[in-house]
């Protein structure tokens, strides 16, 4: 009977003792637990919730050698013949994105009939899905026309001199 009592008070304790974390110190971006350290930094005792710190690589080291050996020598310029093929293709990548973003917008401002579209199946009868639907059209008409605006800028970027072949 003894053991019966024992034994669940000692699974009780161990069980305790490894749910307690130590004390933990924070100073500045990084973490410690060693009380010594913490004290002759003037780092400040983390008090709450439990912190779990993982450790980063560093950004200097990660870089694989076939990329740093593809990357250009300070300076070094692309030839101008590569740079016009370069910018023609950009041009019309451009150009094509900006007839389908305008073809996009062309159809939700036909399907939007200047804030009135039509009901389609049960916003007949739920007037809530309509007002839900015409909301969404509005937000999709102003998005479409910032990503307008957006590629019409990035064409302005493009040099002009080399859209002709």
């Amino acid at each position: 009977m003894k053991y019966a009592l024992l034994i669940p008070l000692f699974a009780a304790v161990f069980i305790a003792n490894s749910f307690s974390q130590q004390r933990i110190y924070r100073c500045g971006n990084e973490y410690t637990n060693t009380v010594p350290d913490a004290q002759t930094r003037g780092c400040k005792l983390v008090e709450g919730g439990n912190v779990t710190v993982v450790q980063g690589t560093r950004p200097g080291a990660s870089v694989p050698a076939r990329m740093a050996a593809a990357a250009p020598v300070g300076g070094q310029r692309v030839n101008t013949g590569e740079q016009k093929s370069r910018d023609s293709d950009t041009r019309q990548i451009l150009e094509s994105e900006l007839k389908k973003a305008e073809a996009r917008q062309a159809e939700l401002l036909k399907e939007y009939n200047n804030g009135e579209p039509e009901k389609q199946g049960g916003e007949a009868r739920n007037y809530q899905k309509y007002l839900d639907r015409v909301a969404e059209l509005k937000a999709n008409l102003a998005r479409n026309e910032s990503d307008i605006a957006g590629i019409r800028r990035e064409l302005g970027r493009v040099p002009a001199a080399s859209a002709a072949k």
